[in-house]
């Protein structure tokens, strides 16, 4: 499969995701068990920006590689840190998204990045490039979270 193949995958299994995430009650448990201060809107918020991100990384696959990279390591992080991680410091509670974090998100992530290697695409500068966007992408939410919580960013009239 070519990278853009792997491109459009990449997109399609995170809105199987954001599905899973919301029919497992992702909200509760990311309040009880991480401790975010997080909504429905707040979820729906992020999740739509990512499914953005993940169309635009789609379209850019055959003439920007970084894009791409960039997503499939955003869904490495977000596999890893928002659903094994937890898993494993909970001793075995339950986080949703795990299903689809472990059969769609691990296969089709390092599937990008060996697409990308095999055509003379990703280099040492690009990874780590993209796994840094990935990173900034996968906490500016949270930081969101946080921000809003201060007085100089709330809107009360």
């Amino acid at each position: 499969m070519t990278l853009a193949d792997y491109a459009w995958l990449a997109f399609a299994a995170y809105g199987v995701h954001v599905m899973e995430e919301y029919q497992l009650d992702w909200r509760t448990w990311a309040r009880a068990v991480i401790r975010l201060p997080v909504e429905w809107g707040d979820f729906l918020a992020a999740n739509a920006a990512a499914l953005v991100l993940g169309l635009a990384q789609a379209e850019l696959a055959e003439r920007a590689p970084l894009a791409p990279l960039s997503f499939a390591a955003l869904m490495l992080i977000n596999a890893t840190f928002f659903h094994v991680a937890p898993v494993i410091w909970t001793r075995g509670r339950f986080s949703p998204g795990l299903i689809t974090a472990l059969i769609l998100f691990y296969p089709i992530g390092i599937g990008v990045f060996l697409s990308a290697a095999a055509a003379g695409e990703l280099t040492v500068a690009r990874g780590l490039a993209a796994f840094g966007i990935a990173a900034l992408l996968m906490a500016s939410p949270i930081a969101f979270l946080h921000l809003r919580q201060m007085a100089y960013f709330r809107q009360a009239p």
